[in-house]
């Protein structure tokens, strides 16, 4: 595949971050044992990692905007573009030793997504899409998986956790769901979820309460593989609702009417 080059730096970056990232997750991994645990080790590994993309990020393009979980927002004298980054998508994987995380780089241009990277460091896997070019893991071209109904399909999804979301409303759609599809799985990092969409590993996937550093370049990656994404009303705005329903044409609109169905009447 050709990349731009804004793409090649949007990789860059990735890549520079989730090198880093892999060093220091050798280090989580032995912090598992302690009593203090790997928290405070976390936190400063996740901000170095932006730090590393920010500086890669606005190195190329000093005038573009950026908007990082860690930091707080820079407004860009450019005015058109920005930059939308998590540093570290799947926190809670990574403190404890799972290799589930990883990078994800999104690029707007007037309100739209341009162009997305998401990069697993532990299993050097690389998903990468530009508007109107396709989608790539790993230079090879990507689709959403064709199974047509419900029943034949794996479906990921975000679980809220303590302190975290409606519990009742998930549980909710989750017995919805459950009654209709061949699995259910909750991997723990958005960005990767919302990428096996668009590899076809992951007929679908539904999450709330996100941000948009969480989904900006998962959304590009399922729409350039040939995929839909909406919010919960069936919307196209899934990165500033932080709602997120996506699959095939047939798969994200049957999601979208099972997530919402009502519970029956007592």
């Amino acid at each position: 595949m050709a990349r731009s080059a804004l793409l090649n730096v949007m990789v860059q970056a990735a890549v520079k971050a989730g090198k880093s990232l892999t060093r220091d997750f050798g280090e989580v991994q032995n912090l598992q044992v302690s009593v203090k645990g790997p928290g405070d080790f976390v936190s400063q590994a996740d901000m170095k990692a932006e730090r590393l993309v920010r500086e890669e990020l606005l190195k190329a393009r000093p005038t573009y905007g950026f908007l990082g979980e860690e930091g707080e927002e820079i407004k860009g004298t450019d005015g058109a573009h920005r930059w939308i980054v998590d540093p570290l998508d799947g926190t809670t994987n990574f403190l404890h030793g799972i290799p589930q995380f990883a990078v994800s780089v999104a690029l707007e241009r007037n309100g739209e997504i341009v162009a997305g990277v998401v990069f697993n460091p532990a299993t050097d896997e690389l998903y990468t899409a530009e508007k109107g070019g396709g989608a790539f893991m790993n230079d090879r071209r990507i689709r959403v998986a064709a199974r047509r109904v419900l029943s034949d399909c794996v479906i990921g999804c975000g679980i809220p956790h303590l302190g975290r979301g409606n519990h009742g409303k998930s549980l909710i759609e989750l017995r919805h769901v459950m009654g209709e599809v061949a699995g259910i799985r909750r991997m723990g990092a958005a960005a990767l979820d919302m990428a096996y969409v668009a590899s076809g590993r992951f007929d679908g996937f539904w999450e709330n309460g996100l941000n948009a550093w969480d989904v900006a370049a998962g959304v590009l990656l399922i729409r350039e593989a040939g995929g839909f994404v909406s919010d919960f009303k069936g919307g196209p705005d899934a990165v500033g609702t932080g709602e997120v329903v996506a699959g095939n044409e047939y798969i994200q609109k049957a999601l979208l009417e099972v997530i919402n169905r009502p519970l029956p009447k007592a």
